[in-house]
Protein backbone atom coordinates (compact mmCIF):
# COMPACT_ATOMS: atom_id res chain seq x y z
CA UNK A 1 0.00 0.00 0.00
CA UNK A 2 2.97 2.49 0.80
CA UNK A 3 4.53 1.43 -2.45
CA UNK A 4 1.20 2.65 -4.24
CA UNK A 5 1.21 6.01 -2.20
CA UNK A 6 4.74 6.89 -3.13
CA UNK A 7 3.94 5.94 -6.70
CA UNK A 8 0.70 7.49 -7.35
CA UNK A 9 2.51 10.98 -5.36
CA UNK A 10 5.87 10.56 -7.69
CA UNK A 11 3.41 10.72 -11.13
CA UNK A 12 1.63 13.70 -10.60
CA UNK A 13 4.47 15.57 -9.58
CA UNK A 14 6.51 14.08 -12.67
CA UNK A 15 3.51 16.06 -14.36
CA UNK A 16 3.88 19.42 -12.26
CA UNK A 17 7.63 19.73 -12.83
CA UNK A 18 6.11 20.51 -16.52
CA UNK A 19 2.91 22.46 -15.59
CA UNK A 20 2.79 26.01 -16.80
CA UNK A 21 0.95 27.14 -13.63
CA UNK A 22 0.56 25.80 -10.53
CA UNK A 23 -0.19 25.84 -6.70
CA UNK A 24 1.36 24.94 -3.33
CA UNK A 25 0.14 25.52 -0.02
CA UNK A 26 -1.16 24.45 3.27
CA UNK A 27 -4.78 23.31 4.75
CA UNK A 28 -6.10 24.37 8.70
CA UNK A 29 -9.06 23.11 10.11
CA UNK A 30 -10.80 20.68 12.12
CA UNK A 31 -12.04 16.70 11.83
CA UNK A 32 -14.87 14.90 12.90
CA UNK A 33 -15.11 11.17 12.76
CA UNK A 34 -18.68 9.37 12.16
CA UNK A 35 -19.21 5.65 12.79
CA UNK A 36 -20.60 4.06 15.48
CA UNK A 37 -19.34 5.94 18.22
CA UNK A 38 -19.56 9.26 19.26
CA UNK A 39 -21.79 11.68 17.79
CA UNK A 40 -24.03 11.07 14.59
CA UNK A 41 -23.62 14.86 13.55
CA UNK A 42 -22.03 14.95 10.19
CA UNK A 43 -20.32 18.30 10.19
CA UNK A 44 -19.09 18.85 13.94
CA UNK A 45 -14.96 19.48 13.78
CA UNK A 46 -13.70 18.38 17.21
CA UNK A 47 -9.83 17.78 16.75
CA UNK A 48 -7.25 19.79 14.45
CA UNK A 49 -6.47 18.84 11.23
CA UNK A 50 -3.45 20.32 9.24
CA UNK A 51 -1.96 19.34 6.33
CA UNK A 52 -0.51 20.68 2.37
CA UNK A 53 -1.54 20.54 -1.01
CA UNK A 54 -0.53 21.00 -4.46
CA UNK A 55 -2.16 21.63 -7.69
CA UNK A 56 -1.76 21.83 -11.25
CA UNK A 57 -3.72 24.60 -13.16
CA UNK A 58 -4.99 22.91 -16.05
CA UNK A 59 -7.17 25.60 -17.19
CA UNK A 60 -9.56 28.65 -15.71
CA UNK A 61 -11.88 25.64 -14.77
CA UNK A 62 -10.38 22.82 -13.23
CA UNK A 63 -7.26 21.28 -11.58
CA UNK A 64 -5.21 18.09 -10.69
CA UNK A 65 -4.51 18.67 -6.94
CA UNK A 66 -2.69 16.32 -4.34
CA UNK A 67 -3.03 16.89 -0.49
CA UNK A 68 -1.42 14.97 2.67
CA UNK A 69 -3.70 15.59 6.31
CA UNK A 70 -2.82 14.75 9.28
CA UNK A 71 -5.79 14.60 12.41
CA UNK A 72 -6.40 13.05 15.63
CA UNK A 73 -9.75 11.06 15.44
CA UNK A 74 -11.51 11.26 18.57
CA UNK A 75 -15.39 10.37 19.69
CA UNK A 76 -17.45 10.10 22.74
CA UNK A 77 -20.50 8.58 23.00
CA UNK A 78 -21.56 10.53 25.85
CA UNK A 79 -21.30 13.40 23.53
CA UNK A 80 -24.24 11.69 21.27
CA UNK A 81 -28.02 12.13 21.30
CA UNK A 82 -28.44 8.05 21.15
CA UNK A 83 -29.75 7.31 24.76
CA UNK A 84 -28.38 3.59 23.66
CA UNK A 85 -24.56 5.23 22.88
CA UNK A 86 -24.70 7.21 26.22
CA UNK A 87 -25.42 4.43 28.29
CA UNK A 88 -22.61 2.73 26.55
CA UNK A 89 -20.13 5.58 27.53
CA UNK A 90 -17.29 4.19 24.75
CA UNK A 91 -14.44 6.81 23.96
CA UNK A 92 -12.53 6.53 20.81
CA UNK A 93 -8.89 8.69 19.73
CA UNK A 94 -6.89 7.44 16.96
CA UNK A 95 -4.41 9.28 14.73
CA UNK A 96 -4.96 9.44 11.08
CA UNK A 97 -2.78 10.51 7.93
CA UNK A 98 -4.81 10.57 4.34
CA UNK A 99 -3.07 11.07 0.92
CA UNK A 100 -6.10 12.43 -1.19
CA UNK A 101 -5.74 12.74 -5.56
CA UNK A 102 -8.60 14.37 -7.79
CA UNK A 103 -10.11 16.87 -9.79
CA UNK A 104 -11.05 20.49 -8.62
CA UNK A 105 -13.81 21.79 -10.96
CA UNK A 106 -14.84 25.45 -10.38
CA UNK A 107 -18.10 26.94 -11.15
CA UNK A 108 -16.65 30.26 -12.80
CA UNK A 109 -14.02 30.89 -15.08
CA UNK A 110 -11.09 31.40 -12.39
CA UNK A 111 -7.67 32.69 -14.64
CA UNK A 112 -5.21 34.22 -11.64
CA UNK A 113 -3.34 36.02 -14.81
CA UNK A 114 -6.85 38.25 -15.30
CA UNK A 115 -6.48 41.67 -12.96
CA UNK A 116 -9.21 42.68 -10.66
CA UNK A 117 -10.92 40.41 -7.86
CA UNK A 118 -12.08 37.06 -8.74
CA UNK A 119 -13.84 34.15 -6.77
CA UNK A 120 -15.58 30.83 -7.21
CA UNK A 121 -16.93 28.17 -5.68
CA UNK A 122 -15.36 24.68 -6.44
CA UNK A 123 -15.72 21.05 -6.16
CA UNK A 124 -13.21 18.16 -5.63
CA UNK A 125 -13.63 14.58 -5.76
CA UNK A 126 -11.27 11.89 -6.35
CA UNK A 127 -9.86 8.66 -4.31
CA UNK A 128 -8.28 9.10 -1.00
CA UNK A 129 -5.97 6.88 1.32
CA UNK A 130 -6.08 6.74 4.81
CA UNK A 131 -3.76 5.44 7.51
CA UNK A 132 -4.97 4.87 10.53
CA UNK A 133 -4.42 2.98 14.31
CA UNK A 134 -5.87 -0.46 14.95
CA UNK A 135 -7.85 -0.92 17.84
CA UNK A 136 -11.01 -2.23 19.65
CA UNK A 137 -13.11 -2.52 22.73
CA UNK A 138 -12.56 -4.79 25.44
CA UNK A 139 -14.68 -4.70 28.86
CA UNK A 140 -15.79 -1.08 27.34
CA UNK A 141 -12.17 0.42 27.08
CA UNK A 142 -10.58 1.64 23.71
CA UNK A 143 -7.45 -0.85 23.32
CA UNK A 144 -4.75 0.52 20.54
CA UNK A 145 -2.97 -2.49 18.55
CA UNK A 146 0.92 -2.04 17.47
CA UNK A 147 -0.64 -2.25 13.66
CA UNK A 148 -2.07 -0.21 11.23
CA UNK A 149 -4.35 -0.37 8.40
CA UNK A 150 -4.92 1.45 4.93
CA UNK A 151 -8.46 2.43 3.56
CA UNK A 152 -9.44 3.67 0.33
CA UNK A 153 -12.14 6.54 0.46
CA UNK A 154 -13.73 9.22 -1.86
CA UNK A 155 -13.57 12.71 -1.05
CA UNK A 156 -16.59 14.94 -1.76
CA UNK A 157 -15.53 18.48 -1.30
CA UNK A 158 -17.73 21.90 -1.72
CA UNK A 159 -15.64 24.81 -1.34
CA UNK A 160 -15.27 29.02 -1.84
CA UNK A 161 -12.08 30.75 -3.04
CA UNK A 162 -10.69 34.21 -3.71
CA UNK A 163 -7.46 35.85 -5.20
CA UNK A 164 -5.99 37.95 -1.94
CA UNK A 165 -3.21 38.72 -4.45
CA UNK A 166 -1.32 38.19 -7.79
CA UNK A 167 0.19 35.04 -6.17
CA UNK A 168 -2.24 34.42 -3.13
CA UNK A 169 -5.13 32.19 -2.90
CA UNK A 170 -7.38 31.77 0.03
CA UNK A 171 -10.48 29.25 0.18
CA UNK A 172 -12.80 27.71 2.40
CA UNK A 173 -14.07 24.52 2.30
CA UNK A 174 -15.68 21.48 4.03
CA UNK A 175 -15.29 18.31 2.82
CA UNK A 176 -16.40 14.50 3.36
CA UNK A 177 -14.74 11.54 3.10
CA UNK A 178 -16.73 7.96 2.29
CA UNK A 179 -14.53 5.23 3.29
CA UNK A 180 -14.76 1.44 2.30
CA UNK A 181 -13.85 0.00 5.92
CA UNK A 182 -16.11 0.18 9.12
CA UNK A 183 -13.12 -0.15 11.00
CA UNK A 184 -11.93 3.73 11.66
CA UNK A 185 -13.42 3.81 14.97
CA UNK A 186 -12.63 0.65 16.31
CA UNK A 187 -15.83 -0.69 16.32
CA UNK A 188 -14.71 -3.80 13.51
CA UNK A 189 -11.42 -5.38 14.80
CA UNK A 190 -8.97 -5.51 11.57
CA UNK A 191 -6.74 -8.67 10.71
CA UNK A 192 -7.59 -11.24 13.67
CA UNK A 193 -10.42 -13.22 13.68
CA UNK A 194 -10.46 -14.30 17.14
CA UNK A 195 -11.32 -10.06 17.68
CA UNK A 196 -14.46 -10.33 15.78
CA UNK A 197 -16.25 -11.49 18.87
CA UNK A 198 -15.51 -7.71 20.14
CA UNK A 199 -17.54 -6.04 16.74
CA UNK A 200 -20.28 -3.95 17.73
CA UNK A 201 -22.54 -1.17 15.86
CA UNK A 202 -23.92 -1.69 11.99
CA UNK A 203 -21.87 -3.59 10.13
CA UNK A 204 -24.17 -2.55 7.12
CA UNK A 205 -22.58 1.45 7.20
CA UNK A 206 -19.34 2.21 6.53
CA UNK A 207 -17.51 4.86 8.72
CA UNK A 208 -17.48 8.43 7.06
CA UNK A 209 -14.70 11.12 8.27
CA UNK A 210 -14.81 14.67 7.52
CA UNK A 211 -12.08 17.58 7.09
CA UNK A 212 -13.49 21.55 7.43
CA UNK A 213 -11.25 24.76 7.30
CA UNK A 214 -9.15 26.95 5.22
CA UNK A 215 -6.47 26.87 2.56
CA UNK A 216 -3.63 28.85 1.54
CA UNK A 217 -1.87 28.78 -1.74
CA UNK A 218 0.87 30.35 -3.51
CA UNK A 219 0.75 30.16 -7.33
CA UNK A 220 3.85 29.83 -9.56
CA UNK A 221 5.15 28.69 -12.79
CA UNK A 222 4.97 30.00 -16.33
CA UNK A 223 2.18 32.18 -17.14
CA UNK A 224 -0.42 29.96 -19.16
CA UNK A 225 -1.54 29.47 -22.50
CA UNK A 226 -4.99 27.61 -22.01
CA UNK A 227 -6.10 27.79 -25.62
CA UNK A 228 -4.32 25.08 -26.21
CA UNK A 229 -6.51 22.77 -23.53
Amino acid sequence: MRTTIVIIIGVLFGHLGQAQIYEGGFFLGGSNLIGDVGATNYISPDAIAVGGLIKWNRSPRHAWRASMTYSKFQAKDSQSDDPRRIQRRYDFSAKMLEVSMGLEFTFFDFNMHYGGFISTPYLYTGISVIGHNDSYYKNGEQTLENTRSFAFGIPMTVGYKIRVSEHILLAAEIGLRYTFTDGLDGSMPANDERKEVYAFGNINNNDWYTFTGITLTYTFGRKPCYCNF
